[in-house]
């Protein structure tokens, strides 16, 4: 079974096999990427992900994640670290069934906004917390690209 979404205008969608990794984010680079309080993003292995036509562009909000929207629309589409290894995310509200997505934590909990309460039964990380020394290695190098 494939998971489809895509952006409000049509122009841009995808296909996922599996959904895994659902959480929330609520770091700065998420906020603003999104316009919101937070991101809510679900993933798959990047083999197991497919753009159905051109792929949409992306902005590197960091030197080490790319984020993917539609110019047309402005619908946030994706997410993903610029390593093989990486998940390809996608936005919770661009799947057409949105509602099959299990949300598994919360990170980026450093810079969640006092007035949130959402999801509080899941478990928090913030950013960084429980990488693997070679995660942590790869996350040292970001450099943000926000104003």
């Amino acid at each position: 079974m494939a998971y489809t979404g895509g952006c409000q205008c049509g122009k841009h969608r995808y296909e996922m096999d599996v959904l895994t990794g659902g959480h929330v984010c609520h770091c700065r680079m998420c906020q603003r990427a999104t316009g919101g309080l937070f991101a809510a993003l679900v993933g798959a292995p990047k083999d197991q992900f497919r753009w159905m036509g051109a792929p949409p562009p992306v902005y590197w909000s960091s030197n080490l994640a790319a984020r993917a929207f539609c110019p047309d629309c402005g619908t946030p589409l994706g997410f993903t670290y610029d390593r093989p290894t990486s998940s390809q995310y996608v936005t919770i509200g661009s799947l057409d069934a949105p509602e099959a997505v299990v949300l598994e934590e919360q990170f980026g909990i450093e810079s969640k906004l006092p007035f949130v309460e959402f999801c509080e039964n899941l478990p928090r990380k913030a950013t960084g917390e429980g990488q693997s020394a070679e995660g942590l290695a790869f996350l040292a190098q970001m450099k943000p690209r926000q104003a």
